[in-house]
């Protein structure tokens, strides 16, 4: 169990401290907005994931990879949500604009975009169904020991993401004093948006 453990752990680890969505906006809002909004994103983003955990308990997963419409729906909702985004933030009017002035935004705003984005995000149900049941033990615990490993995924989720906003934050003042940095800083970001869209496009239900 102590080694099964840790090998929970540390694939978590990884796969969480993978840039994907959710970093990728936590970042960017640490970098436009300062550290308590990107903790406000990194909540965000963590609060996304328990549909899918939820989803994966219930057995809803199942459903959900055995329908490839329902997958379709989802995923291409996830694909539209990820180019608006680019839209947005190539434009300079998103959640990733950089306003000099506001050192927090609108936690509403930033709640809403950071749900959404995980929660449209099917690769994550996928994971939940396919990753956790191997660390679960047969029997009548099993419920419970899925849905605390799903928590401590969502625990490692939060930290890291929060670790990652602050630190984007911390170097905020540099980004916002060069204004090339900043415009190079939105199409990067767009780009990269553009690009998990184009991923999420071609991911499997299988």
């Amino acid at each position: 169990m102590a080694r099964m453990s840790t090998a929970f752990l540390l694939t978590a680890f990884v796969i969480v401290a993978t840039p994907g969505t959710g970093a990728l906006y936590t970042i960017g809002t640490g970098l436009a907005r300062g550290t308590k909004a990107s903790i406000w994103a990194a909540f965000a983003c963590t609060l996304g994931t328990i549909p899918h955990l939820l989803a994966a308990i219930t057995g809803l997963a199942a459903v959900l990879q055995a329908s490839g419409l329902v997958f379709a729906v989802i995923k291409y909702a996830g694909v539209a949500y990820l180019l608006y985004m680019a839209w947005a933030t190539w434009r300079d009017k998103g959640a990733l604009s950089v306003d000099p002035n506001d050192s927090s935004g609108s936690a509403r705003s930033i709640l809403y975009t950071g749900i959404t984005l995980n929660l449209l995000n099917p690769k994550l149900t996928i994971f939940f169904f396919a990753f956790l049941p191997q660390f679960v033990p047969a029997g009548e615990g099993a419920f419970a020991a899925m849905l605390g490993l799903g928590l401590v995924f969502m625990v490692m989720t939060f930290v890291v993401f929060a670790v990652y906003g602050a630190f984007a934050a911390g170097v905020r003042n540099r980004v916002l004093s060069r204004p090339r940095i900043i415009a190079a800083m939105r199409k990067v970001f767009a780009a990269t948006f553009v690009a998990l869209a184009g991923r999420l496009a071609v991911q499997s239900s299988q």
